[in-house]
């Protein structure tokens, strides 16, 4: 055999797998009329189960005729409940129940479960002939589990001038996939060569779609690209791709994926992804050797199948047992910071474990949350993080037992009181590593014990184990759950990155078409005789907010957001498109809709073959102050119940979504096609938002992002450090003792108070409220006599001190009862201080006219990444925010300076509807005239019938504005009192 032929490549495998614990098969065996081998079924069972074999030789009459009936009953039961259900469950015959795959065994109590999972036989067999429809055809490779093909490869190689596209073009035009083994007996398809490896769970002819199967270019959980690591000549394989027989389809390694991962959804077969088997079988070799009390953060990927990734690990970590024959952890409890449970996360984990019981959703109330800690079936709960406070006092019933945590989306369900309420109800029990050094220092300060347990509660607990998943981690998150490499940065467990998930197609690059919009403006004082001061960061997003919900605004971005949908979107993904409008506000989105419906019901959108409908989600209710008697709602809005919407949205013919705030993380639809971003956008929240458009789906090849808020720059910023490996420094719990200092040297605190205070707040005994707040009282008093400035500053670093020791006091080594003590004391404090300055946003409708407005396509291309190595902090500042103290300013300057930063480049064609009014009357003779002959009241009676004349005769190109002016009497007397400026250039002009 030459060393450059395929079958060398082929030879080398099959070597390997019958070296490690496979059997070699004829491939004259295989009957294809059953697509079984009868032989290594009969073989299986006769070792696994003899008594049974027995029984089916007895009932049927001899040895021979037992292997024809039983082999029929085995292949017609695949063909009824297909290959999965038979191999993790039975088959009957003639009374007789055999198990057609053991699973290994999660302790050593049963010899005889050893034995009969050692009896399981995984055979591979070269150049199958398979095909009913054609002899010839034949397979380089088939993987077979007790007599059923379970798996095929197609190997090539690449010094033939054979790659893995040839392997994949093979299955695709050259295989049949109604013949028995591909349409009924193999689970996945895998097309090998060399570099890269891919794999489909289904053919279907030219519509088959193959999965990158591949580590990453830098290795399995680490930060890369797509691909294998280069292969290096002293290893033992050196191949690229021998991960695949050596690890994946390693005889345990195998057996357990057929067991634990495969999974059949709506009828279709799920096959992890290698990132998903990896970060899973990672998790569980860790766990195994650190036991309880040991916290691992997982990066993966937005749109790379996290909520598998959980299930899998939640069902694995279920079983997972140590060397003492025990199980590592008595339940494992799911969270997720949706209210509603993710339903695919909860089928899944249900889909894996079919005992009644083992599986528990708590989506009803906390009782039921309750009675699944406390009791001894339900061994994977899936609940919310809201639920925990509501039976934080049932912690005792919990006592003694290990939990692990699966946190989805990590950085939004792990910081402040609701975590330490869920440590309190599952922290009890195990003895604490620092149990003993507690204790001293307890006695060292003559502290009471509870408040000792309450800084523990906080940080972290012996008998509970953390697993964070999340995409995007923040720097306090990775403080939390990170790893402390050697480069002294925290880092997460194992990561699947963004640039990777990209590369191999799991997902779409969201900035590949990146088109931001500038808009420009200028702005106008209507009473310049009434000149406040105002603060001037307030006053500046007052001006701009006064903009952005300005109706011509509105009109020009519904007109920019239409047109660009139906003639660049609508026609994608084969005419199913979808587009999201993210706004800034609640009140952004109802006036959005409407300015979008207002534009399609002028324009004639709204009907024909494909109309063109809008829906809206916000929550709660919206009332506009343009039209304070109306209240907006999002079912009102959108005629059906909010609960309907994701459904509605996908099949109802609704092609955009205007959104505030929600669908913006968690909405997984793969139709959405393009983004209209009308909000700042910043961080994780930026990754977030632009990622519900990277979900792929048959027919969608790219996406799009018209933004009209940020910069192209300021999104690139955004996603870099999500875009590999996401790093933090360390916090340096110390941090915290600055901010105590300053706390007690400004004289507010007094230790004796804090000490009652916070023995009567932890004593639980409702009689003490009383004696909480005698102590509060004396504090709040002292702090009325401090002058304004110090009020502030006190006020802000006992907000900042308690906002950092909640997330600081989860990765503190040691735990400090004065620290607590503060914390307690402190929450308590601030809600008994008098108000500070929080003064609301001004106002300014009815002070400022848009004069001019522009908006601009400002760039036009894919935003490029490269990765962020630089490590960012939990606490930037220590912790303790801005600092700077609030400008005043009159408003005519703050317009001033904004009419300098937004109106550049603006001319006569840029000037909006009701300065273009200002001209229409101006140079109008009859009005001149009246000016001339009349008093003020006089000619404000003739120029009010004068606009409403201009409104009507013009309705077609003012459209917004006549609705304004007729259905909103303010929006009239502004326009009256602006417009009747024009008596006085006339009377000048008589002057003159």
């Amino acid at each position: 055999m030459s060393v450059h032929l395929e079958s060398a490549f082929e030879a080398n495998i099959e070597a390997h797998l019958i070296t490690h614990g496979w059997y070699q098969i004829n491939p004259a065996t295989y009957d294809k009329g059953l697509g079984l081998f009868g032989d290594e079924v009969v073989t299986y069972v006769a070792a696994s189960q003899p008594k049974a074999w027995q029984q089916l030789i007895n009932r049927h009459g001899g040895e021979g005729m037992a292997r024809q009936r039983f082999v029929k009953v085995v292949a017609d039961a695949i063909n009824h409940r297909g290959p999965i259900s038979v191999l993790r469950g039975t088959v009957k015959d003639s009374g007789v129940t055999v198990r057609m795959c053991w699973s290994k065994p999660a302790n050593s109590l049963t010899p005889e479960l050893q034995e009969r999972y050692d009896a399981n036989r995984c055979g591979v067999v070269r150049q199958l002939h398979h095909s009913e429809s054609n002899p010839a055809d034949s397979l380089d490779l088939t993987l077979v589990v007790n007599g059923i093909p379970v798996a095929t490869a197609e190997l090539k190689n690449p010094l033939t001038h054979q790659t893995i596209e040839h392997a994949m073009a093979q299955y695709r035009t050259n295989r049949n996939p109604h013949d028995l083994i591909f349409d009924k007996r193999a689970l996945v398809h895998f097309a090998v060569d060399p570099h890269r490896v891919a794999m489909t769970t289904r053919l279907a002819g030219d519509q088959t779609r193959f999965l990158p199967f591949n580590t990453g270019s830098a290795g399995p959980g680490k930060p890369g690209a797509a691909g294998n690591p280069p292969s290096t000549p002293s290893a033992t394989e050196s191949y690229e791709t021998a991960y695949l027989w050596e690890q994946v389809w390693q005889r345990d390694a195998w057996l357990d994926l057929l067991a634990a991962f495969v999974h059949v959804e709506n009828g279709n077969v799920l096959f992890p992804r290698f990132h998903q088997w990896h970060a899973v079988r990672s998790i569980l070799a860790a766990t195994q050797v650190d036991g309880a009390g040991v916290d691992r953060l997982v990066q993966h990927s937005a749109g790379s199948g996290k909520s598998n990734t959980i299930a899998w690990t939640a069902h694995s970590l279920s079983r997972l047992h140590g060397d003492d024959d025990h199980p590592i952890f008595d339940k494992v409890v799911v969270i997720t910071d949706r209210r509603v449970l993710d339903r695919q996360l909860q089928q899944t984990v249900a889909g894996l474990d079919h005992t009644p019981g083992t599986i528990v959703r708590i989506d009803q109330h906390s009782n039921q949350l309750r009675e699944a800690l406390e009791g001894n079936a339900a061994r994977v709960i899936i609940t919310t993080l809201q639920k925990f406070p509501v039976i934080a006092e049932s912690a005792n019933a919990v006592v003694g037992r290990r939990f692990a945590v699966i946190v989805d989306e990590a950085h939004s369900s792990t910081s402040g009181d609701a975590v330490q309420k869920l440590k309190k109800v599952l922290g009890g029990g195990l003895e604490d590593a620092e149990e003993g050094e507690a204790e001293a220092e307890a006695a060292e300060l003559q502290v009471d014990d509870v408040l000792l347990a309450s800084a523990k509660a906080r940080g972290k607990q012996q008998n509970l184990s953390f697993f964070a998943f999340t995409a995007t981690p923040k720097p306090k998150t990775l403080d939390t759950f990170g790893m402390l490499g050697e480069d002294g940065h925290r880092h997460p467990f194992h990561t699947y990155s963004m640039r990777q998930a990209i590369d191999e197609g799991f997902i779409l690059d969201v900035l590949a078409n990146y088109t931001t919009y500038s808009t420009y403006y200028k702005l106008a004082h209507a009473h310049p005789r009434n000149d406040p001061e105002m603060q001037a960061s307030k006053a500046k997003a007052a001006l701009a907010r006064f903009v952005s919900l300005h109706p011509y605004q509105l009109e020009q971005k519904a007109e920019v957001i239409v047109e660009h949908f139906r003639q660049k979107t609508a026609g994608k993904i084969d005419g199913g498109a979808k587009a999201m409008v993210v706004t800034r506000s609640r009140l952004h989105a109802v006036r959005t809709k409407q300015a979008l419906d207002a534009y399609i019901k002028r324009k004639g959108y709204d009907a024909g073959a494909q109309p063109l409908r809008t829906l809206v989600a916000f929550s709660g209710s919206v009332k506009d102050p343009d039209s304070p008697e109306d209240e907006f709602t999002e079912p009102g809005m959108n005629g059906f119940p909010e609960s309907q919407l994701p459904q509605r949205f996908r099949e109802d013919g609704y092609q955009v979504l205007v959104v505030a705030e929600k669908y913006q993380t968690g909405f997984d639809e793969p139709l959405l096609h393009t983004m209209y971003v009308d909000k700042k956008l910043a961080g994780v929240k930026a990754v977030q938002t632009l990622s519900r458009l990277n979900r792929t789906r048959p027919g969608k090849v790219d996406t799009f992002v018209l933004d009209f808020a940020n910069s192209a720059e300021e999104i690139q910023h955004s996603f870099e450090p999500f875009y590999e490996e996401t790093l933090a420094a360390p916090t340096d719990p110390n941090v915290l003792y600055t901010m105590e200092h300053d706390l007690k040297a400004a004289q507010v605190l007094a230790p004796a108070e804090m000490d009652a205070a916070v023995a009567a707040l932890l004593s639980g005994d409702p009689a003490q409220q009383s004696l909480l707040y005698g102590n509060l009282s004396p504090a709040v008093g002292r702090f009325t006599l401090l002058d304004e400035d110090q009020q502030e500053e006190f006020r802000a670093t006992l907000q900042s001190f308690t906002r950092a020791y909640a997330f600081v006091a989860q990765v503190m080594p040691w735990t400090d009862a004065e620290l607590e003590k503060l914390y307690l004391y402190g929450k308590a404090l601030l809600t008994e201080l008098p108000t500070g300055d929080n003064d609301p946003m001004p106002q300014l409708s009815k002070s400022v006219q848009l004069t001019h407005l522009r908006i601009a396509v400002s760039s036009d291309s894919s935003i490029e990444l490269s990765g962020d190595d630089e490590p960012g902090v939990a606490l930037p500042g220590q912790g303790k925010g801005k600092q700077a103290e609030p400008v005043l300013d009159k408003l005519s300057a703050l317009i001033a300076v904004m009419n300098d930063k937004f109106g550049t480049g603006l001319d006569d064609g840029d000037r909006v509807w009701v300065d273009q009014q200002w001209v229409v009357v101006k140079t109008d003779d009859d009005m001149r005239t009246v000016a001339q002959n009349n008093d003020r009241s006089q000619y404000e009676l003739v120029l009010t019938e004068k606009i409403k004349q201009l409104l009507v005769d013009r309705q077609d190109k003012n459209g917004q504005l006549f609705d304004l002016f007729f259905a909103n009497p303010d929006f009239q007397d502004m326009m009256l009192e602006y417009l009747g400026g024009t008596y006085d250039e006339f009377r000048r002009e008589m002057a003159v």
